[in-house]
């Protein structure tokens, strides 16, 4: 329908000879108007943006646009003509000549779609919200809000810690709702988790050392994606091993800084130790080290109580990490920091004088969505959804591969389902088969990870939130239909 549309207005444009820009600068070659004229023709018939059989406009439109003689228009005509360029007949018009043969233009090479899209009928992927919940008119009113109320400095320059609107209001909900300790001052707007990363041990913009330095405590199981980041920026990650507990801090050694996921572990789930949130903080103090707070799925929670950000236990030892990126949508890439006071001014240093990465209007309108409440609302109404979906899995599993066991699911927008030894790598080819797109827990394993320490088990990550509410239960019928089946006991058992 697009492309009918347009044909039929370039055909209207050919009959009645549209407008016309051409380039008579003096720079365009020697001699005067009419050689210019003749030159500039000539190149947009090569060119192609004159097509064969496009209609020129009148020699009196043209001179009265370009500013020159009707003579100099119908002279230059005349040349091209001569040359075999246009054609000119009696109550036709002057027209580009069919035979002129324009630039020929590149052959389209198809995009290739995301990964996450491609050829895959359910996304189960983990690291998503359902982005066809985005809160869409809320946002819009916030959005009118507050450009109706900014100031006029807010078009200039922006402050690279961010808008100081939604410093405040960070301050203010990360306090209520995750019992962060800090200041506006000492918060920092980023576009997200890596940005942050990037920020905290990338080169500045004088070519010198990030803020932090490697070596970096993580936990055995996280996002490859961020220690590419990391190591691509010569950081050393050393894997801290993982139990039902969460991460072993007692691990902790010669490492300068500690990254966490404290309050649902990335991927395998469930929340630090209270006495392991204790023990990191005494290990920060003791070494002088600091420990960086992934606030991952801190606002979903269904079966536990809510648990607070290690950052308030030591404002001046972590750099509480968070971002809107689960919670609302990543298309935003809005986050944030919450510094320590001795990072806040190597931070901004790194980032630069003006901000170069998040808009300061969506930041403005992110400030009013959570004072006037808005945020809160949606985050319940997706607690609520995003439960009944884990719900829904969980009963799924149950009726049709009982013998899947079905881990971290207390909180988070993601499940971890327990297979049978052997069988992790087969079920996501299968799964890839039927068009169901999910992740092999051995995906997230660190490289480094010993045996050990941290006993590898075959399992799947699945994400609850990506898919449509329409499209959930055919997703789990397909899931369920790819999961290995049960191991036979084993004769005399």
């Amino acid at each position: 329908m697009e492309d009918s549309r347009v044909n039929s207005w370039m055909d209207s444009a050919r009959r009645i000879g549209a407008d016309l820009h051409l380039d008579l600068s003096e720079s365009s070659g020697p001699g005067g108007r009419r050689a210019a004229l003749t030159r500039a023709l000539r190149d947009a018939v090569r060119s192609g943006r004159l097509a064969p059989g496009s209609r020129l406009p009148p020699y009196r439109s043209l001179a009265a646009d370009l500013g020159v003689a009707r003579n100099t228009v119908a002279d230059a005509y005349a040349e091209l003509v001569a040359e075999g360029w246009l054609t000119a007949r009696q109550g036709s018009g002057t027209r580009v000549a069919e035979r002129a043969e324009p630039l020929r233009r590149a052959e389209r090479v198809p995009r290739k779609a995301p990964p996450r899209a491609r050829g895959r009928r359910h996304d189960l992927r983990q690291g998503t919200p359902d982005a066809s919940a985005f809160p869409r008119a809320a946002w819009l009113a916030s959005c009118r809000r507050a450009l109706q109320q900014a100031p006029n400095e807010v078009f200039g320059p922006g402050d690279p810690a961010g808008r100081i609107e939604l410093r405040e209001a960070l301050s203010e909900y990360l306090a209520r709702a995750r019992g962060v300790r800090t200041e506006p001052d000492r918060i920092v707007i980023c576009s997200g988790f890596a940005h942050a990363l990037r920020l905290l041990f990338g080169q500045d913009r004088s070519g010198g050392g990030g803020v932090l330095r490697g070596p970096l405590a993580v936990e055995a199981y996280g996002l490859g994606f961020h220690r590419e980041l990391l190591a691509a920026a010569g950081v050393r990650t050393v894997p801290l091993p993982l139990d039902e507990d969460g991460a072993r801090v007692d691990r902790l050694a010669r490492e300068r800084a500690v990254l966490l996921t404290p309050a649902h572990q990335f991927p395998t789930g469930g929340p630090l130790h209270p006495e392991r949130r204790a023990a990191v903080i005494d290990w920060a103090r003791a070494r002088g080290g600091v420990v960086l707070e992934d606030d991952y799925d801190g606002e979903f929670r269904y079966d536990r109580k809510p648990v607070g950000a290690v950052q308030g236990l030591d404002p001046e030892r972590v750099i509480f990490i968070g971002s809107v990126s689960k919670s609302l949508s990543p298309a935003l890439r809005l986050g944030w920091m919450v510094l320590p006071e001795r990072y806040v001014g190597d931070v901004l240093a790194a980032k630069g004088e003006r901000e170069a990465w998040v808009s300061v209007l969506d930041q403005l309108s992110l400030a009013d969505f959570i004072v006037s409440g808005a945020y809160d609302r949606h985050v319940r109404r997706m607690r609520q959804r995003y439960r009944s979906r884990r719900d829904r899995l969980v009963a799924a599993l149950a009726e049709h591969a009982p013998h899947v066991e079905v881990t971290g699911v207390a909180a988070g927008l993601h499940a971890v389902l327990r297979l049978p030894t052997g069988t992790e790598r087969s079920t996501v080819k299968a799964a890839t088969w039927q068009g169901v797109a999910l992740d092999g827990l051995a995906e997230f394993r660190h490289p480094d990870a010993t045996e050990e320490e941290t006993p590898a088990r075959d399992g799947i990550v699945v994400g609850c939130a990506t898919p449509s509410e329409h499209a959930y239960g055919a997703a789990l019928e397909a899931l369920c239909g790819v999961l290995p089946p049960a191991e036979e006991p084993t004769p005399g058992e």
